[in-house]
């Protein structure tokens, strides 16, 4: 890390509250007050992002769902829904910087808690679902340290408040951090961590990709911009300078051994009870004026929770990733929220030469374990109408021709169709039209229907049109520039015995 710098960046560009602030009424839903067993309805039946100025006993501001839509996404990172993961496929090649803050001057260290002086349970912390175990705390994203290569990995992790000071972490999925913490474990150490509450949604997007090296960066190359960090008051982690929260601790070194959960998971259903680790907290830190987040999660309006469009764009960019060494020529990626960001994946692809839509089913079920269903369409496809994929599927689809199925894949653990199995399998459609041979024009039973534009060059009369060429009727019309189609067919019926007429396979009318 780079040593102080005295000309700091303005640390508040990028934190949670000035996003917030970005929203119109439109996309946030500001309400005075509520209390803390409301908070979970509130957020369920709302698609707008939620700022409650005073949970429950609390003067914290508490607010959800800020990461909900793609569209807030979008202006997070200054783009269109469309181009989103374009955009963010280009900001991983951005070079990482960091400017180091001095505790002083970290809005994040205004306010310092440690030992005993923290509390949990002070925090406007809700009960999210129904069955769930405990209240949790589930928008923080955690960072640690791996004492082999000094890197920094950076995730996202819900924590289940068990007491004051001590919570329970989810780490049984494979990940980084499952593995360093058995490393660390195993070696009979505590492991340091650290939990930023209250970030940006891109923040929130780096948090969830997993590209080797060094994790922190990944917020300094998505922002486009240096990333000001601060070294946590109780360990050695470097951490965001400019985030809302920080809540510091260890990972103790008893394993997997407390009940952590239910918890109401992604992808819809509840996660069982299961032995976890205990985080212990050893300092507290935040903003004056900080305001508290939390994510929302599962419930019967999945394509508006936060995870369900993190998930999505993360599919989305490591797809685009494996496409771009797989294919030529990529014209969009969309992951369907609705069943959790990730199950199902739509491309958009140009052809250039045959089985590149095969290449690029391919290419995905080998990039995430997560995708089960692929499917590829033609340009001429909007991948984010499911009535135009719908259509895609019906029309150009057959089954025993254009179905690829893999068996024995890595699958997602919480999949519940799997029924304990621990491989899955993956199917592609292949929805694209037969590619055409260069210079050919595709058959009039393939081509969409679309209404008249009239375009063309324009002729003295239609009898000099026809003179030029066959014309379809649109043709016709336009040649003379008529704004009735039926002055085009008394002439074709006045005409008819003075000089034969015919049409060609197509339709199109000429002189014999």
């Amino acid at each position: 890390m780079p040593s102080p710098s005295p000309a700091l960046p303005d640390l508040d560009a990028f934190r949670l509250r000035r996003f917030l602030e970005s929203l119109d009424e439109a996309a946030l839903l500001r309400q005075p007050e509520a209390a803390l067993r409301d908070v979970a309805a509130i957020l369920e039946r709302s698609p707008k992002a939620v700022l409650i100025e005073r949970p429950g006993d609390s003067d914290i501001p508490l607010c959800g769902n800020a990461a909900g839509s793609r569209e807030r996404l979008a202006l997070a990172f200054d783009t269109t829904s469309a181009e989103l993961p374009a955009e963010v496929t280009r900001r991983l090649r951005n070079r990482p910087e960091f400017i180091e803050v001095p505790a002083s001057q970290a809005p994040v260290q205004q306010i310092v808690l440690q030992g005993d002086e923290c509390d949990l349970t002070q925090l406007p912390v809700h009960l999210q679902h129904g069955l769930d175990g405990a209240p949790y705390i589930s928008a923080s994203i955690d960072f640690t340290r791996d004492p082999d290569t000094g890197w920094t990995n950076v995730g996202v992790r819900r924590l289940m408040l068990r007491g004051r000071r001590t919570a329970g972490i989810d780490l049984v999925a494979p990940s980084d951090l499952r593995a360093l913490y058995l490393k660390e474990s195993g070696r009979g150490r505590r492991m340091p961590i650290a939990f930023a509450v209250g970030s940006n949604p891109i923040d929130h997007i780096a948090a969830t990709m997993r590209i080797p090296g060094d994790e922190l960066g990944l917020l300094s190359s998505l922002r486009g911009a240096p990333l000001p960090v601060v070294k946590c008051v109780t360990n050695d982690l470097m951490v965001p300078a400019d985030a809302e929260f920080i809540i510091e601790g260890y990972l103790d070194e008893a394993g997997h051994v407390e009940p952590e959960g239910p918890y109401g998971e992604f992808l819809g259903y509840y996660g069982v009870v299961k032995k976890n680790p205990l985080f212990h907290v050893t300092a507290i830190t935040r903003r004056r004026d900080a305001v508290f987040q939390t994510a929302t999660i599962s419930g019967p309006n999945m394509a508006w929770t936060d995870t369900a469009q993190l998930n999505a764009l993360r599919t989305e960019v490591m797809i685009w990733r494996a496409l771009e060494t797989a294919v030529r020529e990529v014209r969009g990626v969309f992951a369907a929220p609705a069943n959790g960001g990730m199950f199902n994946v739509r491309i958009a692809l140009q052809q250039r030469v045959p089985g590149e839509a095969r290449n690029a089913i391919a290419a995905v079920f080998g990039s995430l374990s997560n995708v089960k269903h692929v499917f590829v369409v033609d340009p001429d496809i909007d991948i984010f109408s499911d009535s135009q994929m719908d259509w895609a599927l019906g029309t150009r689809f057959q089954a025993d021709r254009d179905l690829v199925i893999q068996t024995g894949m890595r699958a997602m653990p919480l999949d519940p169709s799997l029924n304990g199995a621990r491989t899955g399998a993956k199917a592609g459609f292949d929805l694209t039209l037969p590619l055409l041979a260069p210079g050919t024009q595709r058959p009039l039973e393939y081509r969409v229907p679309a209404a008249p534009r009239y375009e063309g060059a324009r002729f003295a009369s239609i009898e000099a049109a026809l003179e030029d060429g066959p014309k379809y009727f649109e043709e016709l019309m336009a040649a003379t520039g008529t704004d009735d189609g039926r002055e085009i067919v008394r002439w074709l019926e006045d005409s008819a015995g003075k000089r034969p007429l015919a049409r060609d396979e197509e339709g199109r009318y000429h002189f014999r």
